[in-house]
């Protein structure tokens, strides 16, 4: 699976390519033997079918049963794996950008789950394996078939956008039922981090610096920085950033603005400004990102 588990041979047996490498699909258990632990690079959707798994995650101990599902943000280590003999699963591992693509407006319930609540196991029930594991085989076929079919990516962008819409809509289940259950008061600290994510997130302009934000939350940009960090892994100013470019690609690849009322919208002074910052951040022009959108899409 190439740099998520350090194995070149993998990629080429097992993973299903989409674009350059932005999904895959797993179910062979053999294959998380080794190396251990691994490096997880893309965020991971893996679905228990059978038997039962223990592994560490982060340094916490893991144990993924039949009826749960295992869901981890990007940049997340694995190791010390253990499965029963009839451990069998589905994974969906999709990167940062395709993540942002497909929730967009939802990413804060993601942010929620897994750099706030630290939860990590979702308990699924037998509609929700059915509807999560048709989706899998229908992404399977689709990524395996050599048969022209039109409107191939499209149809398999669709496929996955659901999957995590679906997954999101099961997370706010959760999160509500947590509300309604009087979950333990979270510190201040963890308080002000979902503060910050969901100013982030509802900011239409979001190209501003980190006091902007600060002020806003009427702290300092240091303790911002640190609460971010201790939270999410990621600075303030790496989330910013993230967030700032995720706007700019999907205003260059899903809307017919002019790179002028692009520039304007998201904040930049000026189009000369926004071009270096385009150029810098994402490796290409905004010319070009435009233009070459197809360069990112699955070939036939």
């Amino acid at each position: 699976m190439g740099d998520i588990i350090e194995n070149e041979n993998i990629s080429a047996d097992y993973s299903m390519k989409y674009s350059d490498e932005e999904v895959l699909l797993l179910d062979d258990a053999k294959l998380l033997a080794k190396p251990n632990p691994l490096r997880v690079e893309m965020n991971t959707l893996v679905l228990c079918t059978r038997g039962m798994a223990q592994f560490v995650m982060n340094g916490s101990p893991i144990q993924l049963t039949e009826k749960y599902a295992f869901i981890c943000p990007s940049n997340t280590s694995l190791s010390d794996f253990l499965f029963s003999p009839d451990f069998e699963f589905k994974a969906i591992l999709i990167t940062n950008k395709l993540l942002q693509e497909f929730l967009h407006d939802k990413m804060l319930i993601w942010t929620e789950m897994f750099y706030i609540r630290k939860q990590n196991l979702l308990s699924v029930d037998e509609e929700e394996i059915s509807l999560l594991g048709h989706f899998y085989e229908l992404l399977d076929h689709f990524l395996h078939t050599t048969k022209p079919r039109p409107n191939k990516t499209e149809t398999i962008q669709t496929l996955l956008r659901s999957v995590f819409l679906c997954l999101c809509g099961l997370l706010e289940e959760k999160a509500n039922t947590d509300e309604a259950n009087n979950h333990p008061k979270r510190r201040n600290s963890e308080i002000l981090f979902r503060e910050f994510m969901s100013l982030l997130d509802r900011t239409p302009v979001k190209f501003h610096p980190i006091e902007w934000y600060a002020d806003h939350l009427c702290i300092t940009s240091k303790h911002l920085s640190a609460v971010s960090k201790s939270y999410s892994g990621k600075t303030a100013r790496e989330w910013i950033k993230e967030r700032v470019v995720e706007d700019i690609r999907y205003y260059l690849q899903s809307t017919d603005l002019t790179i002028k009322q692009i520039s304007t919208r998201i904040g930049f002074p000026n189009t000369s400004f926004f071009g270096k910052y385009v150029k810098k951040n994402m490796g290409a022009t905004p010319l070009s990102i435009r233009t070459k959108k197809e360069c990112n899409q699955l070939e036939p």
